[in-house]
């Protein structure tokens, strides 16, 4: 069983930066793809950034790219995701995801991830 545990969340002025983590145990072949979804009040989830180990291949939304970085760091089975330059259409819950691949990708829709963390709030104020 994939257990994954966010953190980092936070408070922020816009402009400010945030690193979220996501420590993941269980199932390291059950979860190829990793990632970073949000949802804001309203809204539908919807992906952020995810890496897809088999083939080191990442993704990004175009809202937060060149301002996301997602990584891994295989011995302490975590995901990253930093975040620069934050503005307030940023400010969501976001939730770590695992799964996949399927078909050799990682999905965009998160009905298909299994794995999910409990989510961490990121709020930016303008």
């Amino acid at each position: 069983q994939v257990q994954l545990v966010e953190s980092g969340g936070g408070s922020v002025q816009a402009g400010g930066s945030l690193r979220l983590s996501c420590a993941a145990s269980g199932g390291t072949s059950s979860r190829k793809c990793m990632g970073w979804f949000r949802q804001a009040p309203g809204k539908e989830r919807e992906r952020v950034a995810t890496f897809y180990s088999g083939g080191s291949i990442t993704f990004y939304a175009d809202s937060v790219k060149g301002r996301a970085t997602i990584s891994q760091d295989n011995a302490k089975n975590t995901v990253y995701l930093q975040m620069n330059s934050l503005n307030p259409e940023d400010t969501a819950m976001y939730y770590c995801a695992a799964g996949g691949p399927w078909y050799g990708y990682c999905s965009s829709s998160p009905t298909v991830y299994p794995y999910w963390g409990q989510g961490t709030q990121v709020t930016v104020s303008s």
